[in-house]
């Protein structure tokens, strides 16, 4: 005999959890994006919600690690050939090399579509269809799952190393990272004042004006990078507002080709032709990302007086 107690796994509609689709599920998913990271083996950092093109919105947007766009779609209810067609809107009008498409089921045309997006576009593109679960045991807090159910056939990924990622919230490179950014702040201390400190993470953010612009020193698996963007949230386009007046002159001082605001309040950035994953390029990166940070926060800076 055993004294061990076993409750039973019940799966519960998407709406027990989250009444409405753009103000709950959406924020949620915005908030959570890691739960999506884990399931495509790909960290995702978010950049906008709601993001207008034309007369539609497109639900989520985010970036890779190499600078490219991810455009998610969510849904509570079973898919429809509305979505489906907004998500080909979205894709063309943001340019977004990635779609991933959430759903609590999807119909077999709709799988059908995903599969033949991933079989006929060029390389650089994937598709992926994700199933949204909420389970729970007996009165036990609700537990979110997303399962993989389409995704490109080339699309390598350890599930077992996804597992223990989830159970961690480590990956086989978050040591390394930890070490970078250490390595960092041992080369140029100064910078910690600044924002930039020791994490499992791949950006470091430099806040200016209370937040509207962020500049960010990133690394990813073959380039690193610094870009600026808007604040969060409702404030994506502050940075655009304010530093438009400025674009030339930062144009000229900071030797940036192009000066286009994007949907996600991103405005322009560099990137730098090594990886993080290799230790001997780490003090190419640190001083290259360093030097450009400074001369951004001077440039930019100077750029917020000026609009006073």
């Amino acid at each position: 005999m055993t004294d061990i107690k076993f409750g039973r796994l019940e799966d519960l509609h998407l709406r027990e959890a989250w009444k409405h689709e753009a103000l709950q599920f959406t924020p949620w998913l915005a908030e959570n994006i890691e739960h999506l990271s884990e399931a495509i083996g790909v960290q995702l950092e978010l950049t906008g919600t709601e993001v207008a093109v034309e007369t539609f919105s497109a639900d989520i947007l985010a970036r890779d690690l190499d600078g490219n766009v991810v455009l998610i779609e969510n849904q509570l209810e079973q898919t429809d050939h509305t979505h489906l067609g907004q998500i080909m809107t979205y894709l063309a009008g943001l340019e977004a090399q990635t779609v991933i498409w959430i759903a609590p089921a999807f119909r077999e045309p709709h799988l059908s579509a995903i599969r033949w997006l991933n079989e006929h576009t060029s390389d650089g593109f994937s598709f992926f269809a994700i199933k949204a679960r909420v389970v729970r045991i007996g009165d036990s807090p609700y537990a979110p799952i997303f399962e993989v159910i389409e995704k490109p056939s080339a699309w390598e990924r350890s599930l077992t190393q996804t597992r223990k990622n989830a159970e961690t919230g480590k990956d086989a490179f978050s040591d390394v990272r930890t070490a970078f950014w250490t390595r960092y702040l041992e080369r140029h201390p100064e910078a910690e004042a600044e924002g930039i400190k020791v994490q499992r993470g791949w950006n470091g953010y430099t806040r200016l004006a209370d937040g509207d612009v962020l500049i960010s020193v990133w690394i990813g698996e073959r380039t690193a990078g610094i870009y600026v963007r808007g604040g969060w949230g409702e404030r994506k386009h502050a940075a655009a507002d304010r530093l438009g007046p400025q674009a030339d002159t930062l144009a000229r001082k900071l030797s940036f080709e192009t000066y286009n605001p994007e949907p996600n309040g991103h405005l322009f950035g560099e990137r730098f032709p090594k990886s993080y994953q290799d230790e001997s390029n780490w003090p190419g990166i640190i001083d290259w990302m360093e030097e450009r940070r400074k001369l951004y926060v001077a440039a930019i800076s100077e750029a917020l007086e000026a609009e006073q």
